[in-house]
């Protein structure tokens, strides 16, 4: 069965994920995870990237990310995962493949589902019973997006400007968000639209995407698809 082509559109947060063969680990000590942010970084920069959320796991990655391009943050992964590889065989000698093929990947519904997807990123050591709280994990965005720490490579999606009227405002308020933890059927439904390259979101911004790849963005079901409709501007807007 041929590969489904990864969903990407200009200007769409797209949530993905990145694991080490067979699940074995990717990182083996801090300052792999220091290259491996100083490159992402760098790469994010040289494509137009902007990263809103991250998380380095023991085998896995997770980044938020949106972009004015479509095929940026194919040019990120490419670019980042081969350069780190060389590295972690040289610094290892060993050779052969880190990452499990491909990376998954789904474009994310801003109004609903960004921000919980956020919270589903910096919440993974939690889940993983690595921490108890995720500001004390080291390997995350969260320090940067809840608490203010200094971190190049973090950029906030408007949505979370509009937490607050300022920096302090806008941290408290993301802080608050943290209170609980996320629903288990936001989890799966997270899982589920990033393993199978689906849109994240509801059946309208998943018609909507659908009408501007000319395929199926959400999981099949019986009947025909029903088709997205246009505003009587003509103008297709994402939701």
């Amino acid at each position: 069965m041929p590969r489904r082509a990864r969903i990407a559109l200009p200007n769409v947060p797209v949530h993905l994920i990145q694991r080490g063969n067979n699940r074995q680990p990717c990182f083996f000590a801090d300052e792999d995870y220091l290259r491996y942010l100083d490159w992402l970084t760098e790469y994010a920069n040289k494509t137009g990237c902007r990263i809103h959320a991250y998380v380095l796991m023991t085998n896995h990655v997770h980044l938020l990310l949106s972009s004015d391009r479509s095929d940026a943050g194919g040019a990120l992964m490419k670019s980042l995962g081969q350069r780190y590889v060389q590295y972690v065989n040289r610094a290892y000698q060993r050779s052969g493949t880190l990452w499990e093929g491909r990376f998954r990947s789904c474009p994310v519904q801003e109004e609903s589902y960004l921000l919980g997807c956020q919270r589903y990123i910096e919440l993974n050591p939690v889940r993983a019973n690595m921490v108890a709280h995720p500001a004390e994990y080291r390997w995350s965005s969260y320090r940067a997006n809840a608490q203010g720490e200094a971190d190049a490579l973090v950029r906030p999606h408007p949505l979370y400007a509009a937490l607050g009227s300022d920096v302090a405002d806008q941290q408290a308020a993301y802080r608050e968000l943290f209170r609980y933890e996320l629903e288990p059927g936001m989890v799966d439904e997270i899982r589920r639209a990033t393993n199978g390259n689906f849109a994240l979101g509801g059946e309208r911004f998943a018609a909507q995407v659908a009408k501007m790849i000319g395929r199926r963005a959400a999981p099949g079901r019986s009947g025909r698809p029903r088709k997205a409709v246009l505003p009587e501007s003509g103008e297709l807007h994402l939701e």
